[in-house]
């Protein structure tokens, strides 16, 4: 089985782990390291204040901020363990072609991707992929979305659904792209125990994903041999989630005093 990797430059965790993970069960063609340019995420701040509005931005920022302040350096310390962790288990791949580029739907990226010629492409990104993208796989290009699908579309769901007291959904979806946000075929929901309270949604997400490397790996052997089929979700609410809020944070289930954990199998 033949994979692309594609991610976030600085995203170690992809960048590095993921990497080694895939490498380790599959043949590594080549990653896609994205450095996004100031006017990118410029454009992204400009459509995230046309979704939510100007004043609920500023509660988006305000969240940052706390966030910074209060978890940043222990989620970053957390990030660090867990990559030394990786880099143990999973050895250096061999020499893999990378390209860096500002965006993953570039023509250099296309080009890249086509002539590495891969089944399966992993897309670890922020930006949508257009269809000449994620088309070029034969067996498809996948997403691991942090948030259970169709209830938690877009970015965040594992922190919404903490928010919303829905522990039976956080987690993630493994999911193939499509030409809408997170509305591709579902091949799997992965969980893990967690503590809402001293766990922050950074770590939740990574874990969600990171504690179930085994069950993915045997999935996506199984869709490259088409043996996997998707779950059905029709008739299930759909909804879409942007970026966490101070003020749903400051209400929700992490300023209780309870412990909110969710005891779950993978």
């Amino acid at each position: 089985m033949k994979t692309v990797l594609i991610c976030h430059a600085g995203d170690s965790m992809n960048e590095v782990g993921l990497a080694r993970w895939l490498a380790s069960f599959s043949d590594l063609q080549g990653v896609v390291v994205i450095r996004e340019t100031q006017k990118r995420k410029w454009q992204r701040i400009r459509r995230e204040i046309r979704r939510v509005g100007l004043l609920r931005f500023f509660d988006v920022i305000a969240f940052r901020a706390f966030y910074s302040l209060t978890r940043a350096s222990r989620d970053q310390e957390w990030e660090r363990e867990r990559l030394d962790r990786l880099c143990k288990a999973y050895e250096a791949p061999r020499q893999t072609p990378v390209l860096y580029t500002s965006s993953p739907n570039s023509d250099e990226a296309r080009e890249f991707i086509a002539d590495a010629q891969p089944d399966i492409a992993i897309a670890r990104c922020k930006t949508l992929l257009n269809e000449r993208i994620f088309s070029i796989p034969r067996d498809g290009t996948f997403v691991m979305h942090p948030g259970i699908c169709p209830e938690y579309r877009n970015a965040h769901g594992c922190f919404w659904a903490v928010a919303n007291g829905d522990y039976d959904r956080v987690g993630m979806t493994l999911l193939r792209v499509d030409k809408g946000v997170d509305t591709g075929g579902v091949y799997g929901y992965y969980t893990c125990n967690f503590d809402a309270l001293s766990e922050s949604h950074v770590v939740i997400q990574h874990r969600v994903l990171f504690d179930n490397l085994d069950e993915l790996r045997k999935k996506l052997e199984h869709i490259h041999a088409g043996e996997a089929r998707t779950i059905d979700t029709s008739g299930r609410a759909s909804a879409t989630w942007g970026q966490p809020w101070l003020s749903r944070y400051l209400r929700g289930v992490w300023s209780r005093s309870a412990i909110a954990v969710r005891q779950t199998g993978n």
